[in-house]
């Protein structure tokens, strides 16, 4: 196919272009309702492409003209034999992908430090996980991935499980070795999904890990919007193989998507595809040396870590995304949540992901060198021995703290209801420092990155509630919980005696 083409996008120029008058959705017709402090904003351009499905731009449910061009472009790009354009993430495309795979009932193994989408996946679904321990790193003090030996042995202890999900990369940059994990599960007759959501550029660079298609996934998703181009709520989801039917995935995926879409939106992955099928190499050569010669730097200054390819190798670290920069910060007294309010007010720096060790900055195709010196510039400061700790570091007693102490990511508790059925059920609200030995009602997430601690039909256990209690103390933000506070959890309601 010619991937020089977008014929979605060409399709609302058409529209623009020939003048139509609309009696049709949305309400500020092509900007000219448009509050005008908005519209000076955002321009006129984006606005008069802001329209609705009608006669020849398509329908993202059905569609049978552009879309189905611009979708298929997409396939061809990624290797996949289908590919469906998202409007609301790779959150939507993990509940698809979950509800399309296995049935009420049925058992998925799932790693245990999947995005918390997934989980609304199985609440959907009904589906049973079996959760499988990713391998975590003490001296990073983070989750890697799951191993292909974990998998084999939950599918040795568990022949009726229907599906297996791998979430690959991880937030960090960190690739499973999915080739294996692929073969061991088809070996077993279930299909592979992957959570690809952080490496929609991995096809485009030989220096990248493998891609979960090319891998033999035989579906998975990309957050397009996150490392690549296209707008932000924008995603894909790919397939291929016989594993899965396509029938039922079609079906599914008309649940998920508005019968409004934005198509401002779907435009964008139309041409995002195109500049990495086009261009994709030379921008992300760009972007990996950008991104390498920066963790060079950081590495240089005291105190300061940024793992790279040097860990390839290690249980769960199969391969590496070098346009993710992890800075360690926890030898310089501070948290990660510290260091990311530090770098954001006093040198305008903004990281993506902070944790309780950590920062991390995305390098992409729209990263510039500029902004790297002022990242490096900014970090250098934050290390500097003279400095005492900073007005936005509230003591620096918790960070001496965990610097010295024997801190373990909590281990997971057992389940006693699958989420669905704990979701729904009869619930009260109790202190959640009292609340060991209760069943979780709702998710609990620290975000980012948006992997829970604890989720529906789990047992709270004390080690889960030091663990919560410790990231709310270093300034974590919680998401999932109806208190995100945390002085009060929602729990399975007790039966009388």
């Amino acid at each position: 196919m010619d991937q020089t083409r977008t014929p979605y996008f060409d399709v609302l120029l058409d529209y623009v272009d020939s003048g139509v008058i609309p009696f049709h959705t949305p309400g500020h017709k092509q900007g000219i309702g448009m509050d005008r402090a908005f519209r000076e904003f955002v321009g006129d351009n984006v606005l008069s492409i802001d329209l609705t499905q009608i006669r020849g731009l398509d329908d993202l449910l059905q569609p049978s003209e552009a879309i189905v061009e611009a979708q298929a472009l997409a396939a061809e790009a990624y290797g996949a034999e289908h590919s469906f354009f998202l409007i609301n993430g790779s959150t939507s495309g993990n509940q698809i992908m979950m509800m399309t795979a296995v049935n009420p009932g049925q058992k998925i193994a799932v790693p245990r430090n999947a995005h918390k989408s997934m989980m609304g996946g199985l609440i959907m679904s009904g589906a049973h996980p079996l959760y499988m321990q990713p391998e975590v790193d003490e001296e990073l003090h983070m989750d890697m991935t799951v191993t292909p030996e974990t998998v084999a042995a939950t599918l040795r202890e568990h022949p009726d499980v229907q599906a297996v999900y791998i979430v690959s990369p991880t937030y960090y940059g960190v690739a499973a070795d999915l080739e294996a994990i692929a073969q061991i599960a088809h070996d077993h007759g279930v299909p592979l999904l992957v959570d690809e959501a952080w490496g929609p550029h991995f096809r485009f660079h030989p220096a990248l890990p493998i891609s979960a298609i090319d891998a033999g996934a035989d579906m998975c998703i990309n957050s397009t919007h996150k490392m690549l181009s296209s707008l932000s709520q924008t995603a894909m989801l790919h397939q291929q193989g016989k594993r899965i039917r396509y029938d039922r995935l079609k079906a599914v995926v008309k649940l998920f998507l508005s019968t409004s879409p934005n198509l401002v939106l779907v435009a964008s992955l139309d041409v995002a595809r195109r500049q990495m099928a086009t261009d994709g190499a030379a921008l992300l050569s760009t972007t990996i040396e950008l991104a390498n010669e920066t963790r060079r730097q950081l590495n240089a200054i005291d105190g300061i870590q940024c793992f790279g390819e040097e860990l390839v190798g290690r249980p769960g670290f199969a391969d590496f995304d070098p346009t993710r920069v992890t800075i360690t910060v926890k030898d310089l007294g501070y948290t990660g949540y510290e260091a990311e309010e530090i770098l954001r007010r006093r040198y305008n720096v903004q990281v993506e992901l902070a944790d309780l060790f950590n920062c991390v900055a995305l390098f992409t195709i729209g990263t510039t060198a500029e902004a790297a010196e002022r990242l490096v510039s900014a970090v250098r400061e934050l290390a500097r021995e003279d400095r005492p700790l900073d007005i936005f570091s509230p003591s620096g007693v918790l960070e001496r703290r965990l610097k010295t102490s024997t801190y373990r990511l909590p281990k997971i508790p057992p389940m006693r209801m699958i989420p669905r059925e704990a979701f729904l059920a009869t619930t009260e609200f109790v202190k959640f420092k009292e609340s060991a030995g209760r069943i979780c009602a709702e998710v609990i997430t620290p975000y980012p990155p948006g992997i829970p601690v604890i989720s529906p039909g789990e047992e709270i256990t004390p080690e889960i509630i030091a663990y919560l209690d410790l990231e709310l103390r270093a300034g974590g933000r919680m998401q999932g919980p109806y208190d995100d506070q945390l002085r009060t959890v929602r729990v399975v309601q007790e039966s009388g005696p």
